[in-house]
């Protein structure tokens, strides 16, 4: 009876036992960086490399990361290329690309991010081919999708860091207005990582309660103005952030190590991870963001929730948005 929750992945395997966890992070910016660190201190890999073009600032960052090796648990971090320290990685995390600048959308990055990328996956392909691909960059459901056409892989195998944070920004910001902890309410961003995104109130519950139990419509004006300013914020939270300090980095470093969790340890998670979505929703070749159960294999289905009917317009119109994009690609 329960299989009626999820759609199947048709590309995913059977999990194998554990063995010693080996990945690559490709772009060791600022979200790079963030990344590395929340991933090393929270037990992720046994091996890890950095590359970057800017070698001699990975260097200067492995030699800060190596004082304080001490204090975490041992990890064997290098300064490499796929091509060399990283052949055979179990995982191999993207945040390569161009940064988003003041004002600027993630659906604008597209053209300067798929040049980057069709370089950088040459190498993969060849010496990591059965690693998974975490997909970090913006515009994220774009850079998932190229990366799924360029590298071939299985989509099970090639999975974006999606409306994982934004879901976890989304869940932050109701916690507060209710004073109880983020990780006991149950709510989701979905759709595209960016401005055609969409939240899923008639399913947000905190302890089985639904936020909205009788529909958006039955809410009073001042209750709709409250959550919509909600989602606003979180829906623009990047923008702000950006205008501030020049660049987003913690949250998405904390996000893509608990995608890295649930991969590694095959935990079989359901996170908002960006992947191949075909027929779900009258929803056909795109990538996108929906509640995924993730584990070794990757994506391993895709949770089969019940939309309302603005919901599942909004998602339909947010995979719209993202397939002109893609439509327009030369790969």
């Amino acid at each position: 009876m329960y299989e009626k929750f999820f759609i199947p992945n048709p590309d995913a395997e059977k999990p194998s036992p554990l063995s010693p966890r080996k990945g690559v992070i490709i772009g060791v910016g600022q979200v790079g960086l963030a990344c590395a660190y929340s991933l090393l201190i929270q037990d992720c890999f046994d091996e890890l490399v950095l590359q970057d073009i800017a070698q001699e600032k990975v260097e200067g960052e492995v030699y800060d990361f190596l004082s304080g090796m001490p204090f975490l648990p041992p990890t064997d971090l290098k300064v490499g290329t796929v091509a060399d320290e990283g052949q055979n990685a179990d995982l191999v995390i993207i945040t390569a690309g161009a940064a988003q600048k003041p004002g600027e959308t993630r659906l604008n990055l597209v053209e300067r991010n798929v040049a980057i990328f069709k370089t950088i996956l040459a190498d993969v392909v060849k010496y990591c081919p059965d690693a998974i691909l975490l997909i970090v960059s913006n515009p994220v459901d774009i850079m998932t999708y190229v990366t799924l056409k360029i590298s071939g892989f299985p989509s099970s195998r090639v999975i974006g860091s999606g409306t994982v944070l934004d879901t976890a920004r989304f869940r932050t910001l109701l916690s507060r207005r209710l004073n109880i902890d983020p990780r006991s309410v149950h709510a989701y961003i979905v759709g595209e990582h960016g401005d055609s995104e969409l939240p899923l109130w008639s399913m947000a519950n905190v302890g089985g309660v639904k936020i909205v139990p009788n529909g958006w419509e039955k809410l009073a004006a001042a209750e709709q103005n409250d959550l919509t300013t909600v989602f606003e914020l979180v829906k623009n939270a990047a923008y702000e952030i950006i205008k501030r300090k020049g660049y987003t980095s913690y949250g998405i470093g904390l996000a893509v190590t608990d995608i890295v969790k649930a991969i590694l340890r095959s935990q079989e998670r359901i996170l908002t991870v960006s992947s191949l979505v075909n027929g779900l929703y009258d929803i056909h070749d795109v990538c996108l963001g929906l509640p995924t159960v993730v584990n070794e294999k990757g994506v391993l289905k895709t949770v089969n929730l019940k939309l309302n009917e603005v919901e599942e317009s909004q998602l339909r119109n947010s995979a719209k948005v993202l397939r002109e994009v893609f439509d327009q690609l030369k790969l």
